[in-house]
């Protein structure tokens, strides 16, 4: 058994999308087994910088295209998550115990009809726009401390 506390975090982008009313996208994961919502995140390839990072998992997980977004914010500092004991092994095939993240606050400029999450490596079985004082409820028990990270990271551009 691998110690945990020996693995590294995997680098990621995330990605908080506010609508013209204030309000934050999540995805629910296909692969998820509780009902629980996330915003778009994903890994950073090597050599790739993190926007650029965030752009690509936007267009990966939404179908949102770069042109309806628009950058308010970036997150002060990287954000770190574990994954719980019981995840660390079955996921990402191992390699890391959880995630650092860096964080873009982005203004969604388009339509509800520009979101297509029927993408070519689909990640999210439904989506939704929630409120931000309800972002941390709806998430997995175990994101909730990030989430709320993320929310203090941006409150100033929030309403």
């Amino acid at each position: 058994m691998t110690d945990i506390a020996t693995l590294p975090y995997r680098p990621c982008a995330g990605l908080m999308i506010l609508n013209a009313d204030g309000k934050i996208f999540v995805g629910q994961r296909i692969d998820a087994e509780v009902e629980a919502w996330q915003m778009p995140q994903g890994g950073i390839d090597d050599g790739e910088d993190a926007q650029a990072a965030a752009i690509r998992e936007l267009g990966e997980e939404t179908g949102i295209a770069p042109d309806k977004v628009e950058l308010i914010a970036i997150a002060p500092e990287e954000l770190f998550y574990d994954l719980p004991e019981e995840l660390v092994g079955k996921v990402w095939k191992g390699k890391w115990r959880g995630q650092r993240q860096r964080w873009f606050l982005y203004r969604f400029l388009g339509s509800d009809a520009d979101i297509d999450i029927a993408t070519a490596h689909q990640e999210f079985k439904d989506w939704t726009w929630v409120e931000p004082y309800t972002l941390p409820e709806v998430i997995v028990a175990f994101k909730k401390p990030l989430y709320e990270q993320v929310l203090a990271a941006f409150a100033p551009h929030l309403r």
